[in-house]
């Protein structure tokens, strides 16, 4: 099992024989290890890996040699296991070449926020008759029972709408342009742009 942290760009499409396939294209930011937490001193086993700023990437280049927590722009821990533990050294930059075999991934990441919403944006309701006479279009409804007198856990009404992390499976990998740094994967993904997908395979 692999981790890649991976930033959400646009939505395109490509040809594949006779049809058109929509991918989403996320680009793959310049990683290190960071370091590993240890189940003798932290209680379990976990790969820590950091996202470099630009900057911290042409100083790499220029010859430097040591990095500090402002050279990262985000660092975020995975779960793994000794026997995968053992693939990275702490410093190291994770490449590319791991996608060489792979097909599918999974991936999650934070959905859009788009506020507080009322009932029928938030779950899409079909609403209520159009008609003047109505005068009941896209109201609620009732909410509750005349015995019991109360409303029921889950019931389906307004209030914080996204910003909520989204799992997606099986997701079939189109494109890999070790290049840019670029790979496309089959369809939307949660999320707004410049946002950070986590990626699992």
């Amino acid at each position: 099992m692999a981790w890649f942290l991976a930033r959400k760009l646009e939505m395109t499409r490509i040809v594949k024989g006779d049809k058109f396939i929509p991918v989403t294209l996320l680009e793959i930011p310049v990683m290190k290890v960071v370091w590993f937490k240890t189940t003798e001193k932290d209680g379990y086993e976990a790969l820590i890996i950091g996202i470099l700023w630009k900057k911290a990437e042409w100083n790499l280049k220029e010859g430097k040699t040591t990095l500090s927590k402002n050279d990262f722009s985000d660092i975020r821990e995975f779960p793994v296991s000794e026997s995968d533990k053992e693939k990275f050294k702490v410093g190291e930059e994770i490449s590319l070449d791991i996608l060489d075999w792979v097909e599918k991934i999974n991936l999650f990441s934070k959905s859009k926020w788009k506020w507080f919403t009322w009932a029928m944006k938030k779950h899409n309701f079909h609403g209520w008759p159009g008609g003047h006479g109505s005068k009941f279009h896209r109201a609620l409804g009732s909410i509750g029972n005349r015995k019991p007198t109360k409303v029921h856990k889950g019931k389906k009404m307004h209030g914080h709408h996204g910003d909520i992390v989204v799992h997606i499976k099986k997701v079939p990998l189109e494109l890999v342009n070790k290049d840019i740094r670029v790979i496309g994967v089959r369809g939307a993904v949660p999320g707004a742009r410049s946002s950070l997908v986590n990626i699992i395979f």
